[in-house]
């Protein structure tokens, strides 16, 4: 396609052009009249669109899209380039049609930027005549439903730009249709040309804020192995870190930059994580190897940090970078919520001084869109803050000043709320992957800060852009080109944040936090519920029960801890179920590893004598021991059974990781049958710790009575033996006598031979005596003595 260049038309001459351009003149400055009073033009927010400007407005049947505009900021001698696409979105062919540049206006304040952004349609009066055609690019046909690509390219020279200030520029599609067969403007789009032909009597000071932030992918759970594999929860931020991702971009593209570092520690901990190997959960609750590429990944983009932060300011939010507004608002009657605030401040410094090597500044907060409330400063303080970044459109001004003041604002309690510029902050959350959203983004950017340095050149202010928490790649790569069009300085200097909470304050600004109640609706929302913090609150107490039994706190204290962290983080605002989601699986991992430790169920003890000792086994399944925890052994019937000396007996237990441990207790049985025990574990605070278990001791010992009834059996049996020996004794004697003879007569045989042809006593086959007879010498050895 020829350019204007190349196909001469016949343009306006140059008076008509001036005569058109006073006319635009005219016709703006009446219509900015009614939109802006020049007492607050600088600090209020946008007004209105007057009645008379949407009367003015047309439809538009062409879309036109600004892809590119260079330089964003020309000086004279320079040559404007702008390219883009129009797009016919009607149903009818436009023919006869052109491409030009519309110079309107200089715009009288930032709110004129903001109302001229949003302005639809086209408006003769304020959208100016076109420059001379020669720079205009033919379009013969543009069918209905087609785009074509356009590049309009001008000397800034012959733009006649009269004095320095913020010019409006439009480009617009004019043509024909078969309905209305001459030429009007079918479509336009407006961006802003700033201009400064001579040095700037003062510069303002720039801070931008770079964030580091990140959702929470890491739990507390690790994997079942000494070194404590860290898992995942998904590999996303795999994805952030590598080339092209949201991360990388950030990094790559800050480096370049004169900018604040703020930086969320847990993101560097969890990359860090990644660096010596990790697992990611899978959707069945198995888990996988992280790959050995997201490894070096994750090492890459770290020393890249490290490089890129080396002799900038770096700021340190809270670890996991806690909502504020949601404690001040909901968990701050929690107990131990601000404790937590407290500890995750604590631990930032320490964390990025260990992975980044630099020392980072704590004392900054920065609550949710910069919204602040009396009580939003109170906890923020609380956890060691001495500077809130706070927005403009939460410390509004009163309207008394003509100009944007600087950020610094002392508010009490020697605390200072940066306040940042709210247009300037909020402009890069579009869609920036379209080119058209991003040229137009820049433009603005570098048209309202020349407009705050123009609004009081003698008066030299500080300036503090902070855009959203996480911006996307194409978010990062917008602002790193806004951010690129000021280089050269000439209206605005880098500055760093500490710095700007340290300028002079302004007199004349608000210091006046505003109430409570004035807290956007929108935003409380998305805060976390007050029962969010109370369960942070009972995950947080079974920590503390917990880790009093542990040999090495350290494999389990610091990980729990920085997983309630991320449990208060900002990232989960909006984000209910996601968030409720996070906090169940901290707790469930947690009853875990707390149920790790525990009683062996027991069915039944017998006892079956009058005293013995019954085993409870203790099991540890952790990798590491546990200690002073106090095992209770307790009767129901302590006057049946006794354990130890009374009722209970305690022992202390100390198990080693992975093993079990019997524990003996003494028991002493009054009566025989079934009684109910109970084993419970305790700490040695006194804490019962995990579930008791209860069994039946049932004693099967002997009574007294039982004894007294055997022992009189025994006696009856002894007895009967006794008589019954006495008797055969005397029944022996009795025979002896009637067969004649005495023992020991002379003439008498030996006992057991019988007499010559007698049939009487004596003869074979008859039973000597019981005993032997009686003599008057001594008994031989071994002899038994009838008394």
């Amino acid at each position: 396609m020829a350019e204007a260049a190349d196909i001469p038309r016949t343009g306006p001459s140059a008076a008509r052009r001036w005569l058109g351009r006073g006319a635009a003149l005219l016709a703006g400055t009446a219509l900015l009249g009614g939109l802006l009073n020049p007492a607050t033009a600088a600090a209020a927010g946008a007004p209105q669109a007057p009645a008379a400007d949407a009367k003015a407005r047309t439809a538009q049947p062409v879309s036109v899209s600004l892809d590119s505009f260079a330089p964003a900021a020309p000086v004279k001698g320079d040559r404007l380039t702008i390219s883009g696409t129009v797009t016919n979105q009607s149903k009818r062919t436009i023919t006869d049609a052109h491409v030009g540049l519309r110079v309107g206006p200089v715009l009288n304040g930032r709110s004129a930027i903001d109302h001229a952004a949003r302005r639809d349609g086209f408006s003769p009066g304020a959208d100016g005549l076109e420059i001379d055609e020669e720079y205009a690019q033919e379009i013969d046909s543009l069918a209905a439903g087609r785009s074509l690509p356009f590049r309009l390219s001008v000397p800034v020279d012959d733009l006649d730009l009269d004095s320095e200030g913020i010019y409006q520029l439009g480009v617009s599609l004019s043509g024909q249709t078969a309905a209305q067969p001459y030429e009007q403007v079918q479509g336009i789009e407006r961006t802003f040309l700033p201009w400064q032909p001579k040095a700037a009597g003062g510069q303002t000071s720039l801070t931008m804020l770079w964030p580091l932030i990140s959702t929470p992918h890491l739990t507390a759970e690790t994997d079942s192995d000494e070194e404590q594999t860290p898992i995942f929860e998904d590999d996303s931020l795999a994805e952030e870190i590598a080339p092209g991702g949201r991360l990388e971009r950030m990094v790559a593209l800050g480096r370049e930059l004169d900018i604040t570092w703020v930086v969320d520690p847990d993101l560097l901990a969890s990359v860090d994580a990644m660096r010596g190997g990790y697992r990611v959960r899978n959707e069945d609750g198995t888990t996988r190897a992280g790959s050995e590429q997201s490894e070096k990944l994750a090492t890459d983009w770290l020393a890249s940090v490290e490089s890129a932060v080396a002799g900038k300011k770096i700021v340190a939010l809270p670890y996991g970078d806690p909502d504020i507004a949601s404690i001040a608002h909901r968990g701050k009657n929690v107990s131990g919520s601000l404790g937590r605030l407290k500890d995750a401040t604590d631990v930032a410094a320490s964390t990025v001084e260990t992975i980044l090597h630099v020392k980072p500044s704590t004392d900054f907060a920065w609550p949710v869109e910069g919204a602040v409330t009396p009580s939003v400063i109170d906890v923020a303080t609380s956890a060691g803050a001495r500077n809130v970044i706070a927005r403009s459109d939460s410390m509004r001004e009163a309207g008394s000043l003509t100009y944007t003041p600087s950020a610094a604002r002392p508010i009490g309690g020697g605390t200072t709320a940066v306040v940042s510029d709210d247009r300037l902050s909020t402009l890069f959350q579009g869609d920036m992957t379209k080119a058209g959203n991003a040229t137009l983004a820049v433009q603005r950017f570098v048209a309202q800060t020349l407009m705050t340095t123009l609004q009081d050149e003698g008066n030299e202010r500080s300036l503090v852009v902070a855009p959203q928490r996480m911006p996307t790649a194409s978010q990062a790569r917008t602002m790193a080109e806004a951010l690129r069009a000021l280089d050269d300085e000439r209206w605005s200097t880098p500055q760093n944040l500490t710095a700007a909470a340290k300028t002079e304050p302004d007199a004349r600004a608000t210091t006046r936090v505003p109430g409570n109640g004035s807290y956007p609706s929108a935003l409380r929302k998305q805060e976390l519920p007050k029962a969010a913090f109370e369960e942070i609150k009972e995950t947080q107490d079974r920590l503390d029960r917990f880790k009093v039994i542990l040999t090495n706190q350290d494999r389990v204290v610091p990980p729990f801890g920085r997983a309630v962290d991320r449990e208060m983080s900002t990232s989960w605002r909006g984000l209910p179920e996601e968030a409720q989601q996070f906090r169940s699986v901290v707790s469930t991992y947690l009853n875990q590893l707390i149920g790790s430790v525990q009683l062996i169920e027991k069915s039944e003890a017998k006892l079956s004598g009058h005293s013995a000792t019954i085993p409870v086994t203790v099991q540890n399944n952790l990798l590491q021991g546990v200690d002073k925890l106090v095992l209770r052994l307790e009767s129901s019937k302590p006057t049946r059974l006794k354990i130890g000396e009374g009722r209970y007996q305690d022992q202390p237990v100390k198990v080693s990781g992975g093993h079990s441990q019997s524990v003996k207790f003494t028991t002493t049985a009054n009566a025989n049958g079934p009684v109910p025990v109970r084993a419970q574990l305790y700490t040695e605070d006194g804490r019962a710790y995990g579930a008791p278990i209860r069994f039946d001791v049932n004693v099967t010992e002997f009574t007294p009575t039982v004894m007294l009834v055997l022992a009189g059996g025994v006696l009856l049996l002894v007895l009967a033996g006794f008589r019954m020996y006495t008797q055969r004794k005397r029944q022996a004697r009795e025979l002896e006598a009637e067969q004649g003879g005495t023992p020991g007569d002379p003439g008498a045989g030996p006992a057991g031979e019988g007499q010559d042809g007698d049939g009487g006593p004596g003869q074979p086959g008859d039973h000597g005596p019981d005993t032997a007879p009686e003599s008057p010498a001594p008994s031989g050895p071994g002899e038994t003595v009838d008394r």
